[in-house]
């Protein structure tokens, strides 16, 4: 059967009778085409959930990071009258249980400073997206805070 209206047997390129009004007319192509739609709304749909899942990633591991690179300054910190050396080895042991890795250490006297580096973890392969914390920590000296009056 030739494709088009065949109006020697009143069919359309379907096979099927095509009646408007009692008029014969043409019946469009587009069968599936709400089956097309629904896959490409589908599609956007999930790469709009995994832009927001790789967002989410990178707040949780920026908030883990900078967790991480607090309490490892303050380990530091607390250790600093042993030395650099044992100062900075707890800071390690802090970091590498929070999942990170101690990316510096250094002891000024009592303050400690430390950098934190965790790999973001995101849904599609990376070459290795890291986060890097800072934190610094130390004793509070009498002359460093400052004292209000009080309001009568």
């Amino acid at each position: 059967m030739a494709r088009g209206l065949d109006l020697g047997d009143k069919r359309c390129a379907t096979g099927r009778r095509a009646r408007w009004k009692g008029r014969l007319v043409q019946r469009r192509g587009d069968r599936g085409a709400g089956t097309v739609w629904v896959v490409a709304f589908m599609a956007l749909l999930w790469v709009a959930a995994v832009a927001a899942m790789t967002l989410g990633s990178a707040r949780v591991t920026r908030h883990r990071a900078d967790a991480a690179a607090d309490l490892a300054a303050l380990g530091a910190a607390a250790r600093a009258v042993e030395g650099r050396e044992m100062a900075c080895r707890a800071a390690a042991g802090v970091v590498r249980n929070s999942g990170g890795r101690l990316a510096a250490c250094s002891l000024h006297g009592r303050i400690a400073e430390v950098s934190v580096e965790m790999v973001l973890r995101v849904p599609f392969e990376t070459d290795g997206l890291k986060v890097v914390s800072r934190a610094r920590a130390g004793p509070v000296e009498q002359e460093g805070v400052a004292s209000r009056p009080a309001a009568h």
